[in-house]
């Protein structure tokens, strides 16, 4: 057994690097090898290997065993749907997320604030043949996306200069890198209730958000439509903003938010 096994704060840098492995693991990197993640990591082969291998005991990731790589394993998804079907967002907001996609013929999603970070908490999908690629449990900056633009608007001015010291990153002509520029922009959505992201993070896509508020009035969440620039831009943006704020409204009154 290593001497530092019993060690508080060793078992506690463990853990946290075993969360670290599971975080690596996205829909652009569903499979990793041993020597990817300690790169990625900054950590020992020897140390990444013995927690996959313990994650893998527990069924949290699984390895091939022909190309040697680790994806996430059933564990996960148990424990997904344990958290999905008991978020009272997801609950409450789905019946309404239904019905707005239905009606503008467009995919919505449901995302909140982790970290500097928006990510997908619920989506419906539209029955377009052409569509955004997105899914729940995805990530983007929240700076140049419209539902983390909407979210930022309402948070302590302290969280807003937390994104502008991790780097405005430009990932597209539009991306928003003036650390001003970006600051007039969240008051400006702030006084009117809803963001709009045209090509901010991917070209030809155009997001639109509006803010849901929780029983006690904070944004914790953004209802936001996704669609590409052709299609948006051949219907009048005004007419989705008014139905995505109408939507936001209803979901926040449902959780308990009444004007």
């Amino acid at each position: 057994m290593d001497s530092q096994s019993g060690n508080p704060e060793y078992l506690l840098s463990s853990v946290k690097n075993a969360l670290r492995i599971l975080r690596s693991f996205s829909m652009d990197k569903p499979e990793l090898k041993v020597s990817d993640l300690a790169a990625s990591l900054g950590l020992g082969k020897s140390t990444v290997s013995r927690l996959v291998g313990t994650l893998a005991s527990e069924g949290f990731v699984t390895k091939d065993p022909e190309t040697q790589k680790y994806r996430l394993g059933v564990s996960i998804l148990g424990l997904y749907s344990i958290l999905t079907s008991n978020l009272e967002i997801n609950q409450e907001s789905m019946p309404i997320l239904q019905k707005l996609v239905e009606d503008i013929g467009e995919t919505a999603h449901i995302a909140t604030l982790v970290g500097l970070e928006t990510v997908y908490l619920n989506k419906v999908e539209c029955n377009h043949p052409v569509r955004i690629l997105s899914h729940v449990g995805r990530r983007n900056p929240a700076y140049c996306t419209s539902s983390g633009k909407v979210m930022l608007a309402y948070q302590p001015d302290e969280v807003v200069e937390q994104v502008i010291e991790n780097g405005l990153i430009q990932y597209t002509k539009n991306t928003i890198t003036d650390p001003d520029t970006l600051r007039t922009a969240l008051k400006t959505i702030r006084e009117q209730g809803y963001a709009v992201s045209v090509e901010e993070l991917l070209e030809g896509v155009v997001t639109i958000a509006a803010p849901i508020r929780d029983h006690t009035g904070k944004v914790n969440y953004a209802i936001t439509m996704t669609g590409p620039i052709q299609r948006i831009r051949s219907h009048n943006i005004s007419v989705y903003r008014g139905k995505i704020i109408k939507a936001a409204k209803e979901i926040s009154e449902r959780l308990g938010y009444w004007k």
